[in-house]
Parts: C-alpha cells; structure tokens; sequence
C-alpha cells in the first residue's frame, strides 16, 4: 500500500462531480439492496406518461434507467451492479447503444430537477440528449411544476422528501417510487470522526416517512428496509467518500482531520479494511 500521504493526496485532487463514485472501483464496496432501484425504477418510467426525477444528481441514476428501460430486460433478471458506496448500479447494456432508443424508452414528458450547480451542469450534459428536461431548483417547496403535472414521481436518496409537494404534483392515481437513506447509515464512520450522535441515529426511519407520506395524503404500498456491509480499504477511499457525500461529516477537510485520518489509516493497515454499515429503504406511495 502506499503511504498515508500519497493516499491522501491522490484522494484530495480527483474531481468530486457528479454522482459516479467509479473511483472507488477496488477501493471501496457496498452491498446493494435487494429491490434493485435502477430496475424498478426503468420499470416505472416505462409505464408513465409524465414523469419527475427530484434531486436527480448527475442524473446518473436516470440514465442508466433510460438505457436498462431501452434494453428491454426481462423483470426480474440479475444485473450486474458496481460495489463502490452510492454509486448506483448500472445495468447497462452496450454502450453505443444511440440516445434515441434510449428517449424512446422514457416518458413523453420527463423533468429532473438538481440544486448543486456542478451537478445541474452534468445533468443536463447527460440528460439532454434522452430528452429530459433539467431544472436548477433548490430542493425546497414549491416544485416548479404545477398541480397535477405527473403521472410518477421519483428519487433515489433525496436529502429530504417534501411529502406535500410530492402529493400536490402527482396526479390523482399517480404514484412516489423512491430509495432513500435510512437511519444511521454509514453511522460507524460518521461516528469516528465526531463521536457519539444519538439524536441523529434517530432521524430518517421508514416509519416517521409513512407517516408523513399519510399525513399528505397518499397511501403507502410497499415499504422496504435493509443494512447493507460497507468496506473502505484504504484511507484515500475514505476522504473521497467524504468529500462527496458532504452531508456525513459536514465541513470535513484533510487539514482539520488529518490526526484522527491518520490514525484510521494506521487501523486500516494493521486490521484490514473500516466497516461500516449504509441504511436504505424503498418507498412506493399511490395518490388516490
């Protein structure tokens, strides 16, 4: 392994873009859930008209749904997925495939929005060519759509689901299809480095999500949880990781950690590879 600093400075200098964790491809791994997200999700779009990916990302996720949607696979089939923390799996098939086939696939009306603008950005690159339109929004009420204008609604690990809006743009008959963070995920690493964090172990639990999914009006059909085994092998996966995903230890920086990411490399090295464990839940709720 090479040392502690050249883990770290390597891991400093990638470009943290996007929602495509491939650098971590042999440095990191994560368990997926059963469900299969993409799947379901290439699945759903081929059955709507209208449709909104909220907090889309890079809109990754969306695109490899659009081509898994294109290929036609049969529900239920295996498909092999990536193993590094977030990064979804892809299910992709060849990748000439042309972005017609892969419009053709999707609603005839599809939004995503995104609120970071480096991601707005990606998204729209990517995005565009399957005809899907991208709105800067700021993830918080209102949606810039109007009563009524989906027929599916959909994300996968919004940082927060607004349940009022969720309802009010769904049409009646329509339905929520979403994969989201559950409680105290990647809590082990969030805890080495900021201690104890009782209160937020308590956040996010699918329990408390239908309940406000109800109180908005629409009715849970099918609510599904899982933890699933994280590995970090090294220390430059780690900061990369945190970098990231900012929200796990929020303000993280290699200068105002490097003594305890110094003693986690030294873990690393001498007992194999930091375990942790990621929380999700699939979440499908219908508008009456």
């Amino acid at each position: 392994m090479r040392t502690f600093e050249e883990l770290i400075a390597e891991a400093e200098a990638v470009s943290v873009d996007g929602w495509d964790f491939s650098w971590l491809s042999g440095r990191a791994t994560e368990e997926r859930p059963s469900w299969g997200y993409q799947r379901l999700l290439a699945e759903r779009l081929g059955r709507a008209s209208a449709a909104l990916d909220i907090q889309t990302g890079g809109g990754e996720v969306l695109a490899g749904a659009a081509r898994l949607a294109a290929a036609k696979p049969v529900t239920g089939q295996p498909v092999a997925g990536q193993s590094a923390p977030g990064m979804p799996a892809p299910g992709m098939p060849a990748p000439g495939m042309p972005a017609a086939a892969q419009r053709g696939a999707l609603p005839a009306t599809m939004a995503a929005t995104e609120s970071w603008p480096p991601n707005v950005a990606r998204a729209t690159g990517l995005l565009h060519p399957l005809g899907v339109v991208v709105v800067a929004d700021q993830d918080e009420p209102p949606l810039p759509f109007g009563d009524g204008a989906f027929d599916l609604v959909t994300s996968r690990h919004p940082v927060k689901a607004w349940w009022s809006e969720i309802a009010r743009v769904l049409r009646p008959g329509g339905t929520y299809c979403a994969q989201h963070v559950g409680p105290a995920s990647g809590f082990e690493l969030v805890e080495y480095f900021l201690g104890p964090q009782p209160e937020a172990r308590r956040a996010r639990r699918p329990e408390d999500e239908r309940a406000a999914a109800r109180d908005a009006g629409l009715e849970v059909e099918d609510l599904r949880s899982e933890r699933l085994r994280m590995e970090f092998l090294d220390i430059g996966a780690v900061v990369y990781f945190l970098r990231k995903v900012i929200w796990m230890v929020p303000g993280f920086t290699v200068a105002a950690h490097r003594d305890r990411l110094r003693e986690l490399d030294a873990l690393i090295r001498a007992e194999g590879p930091f375990v942790a464990h990621s929380a999700r839940f699939l979440i499908e709720a219908r508008k009456p």
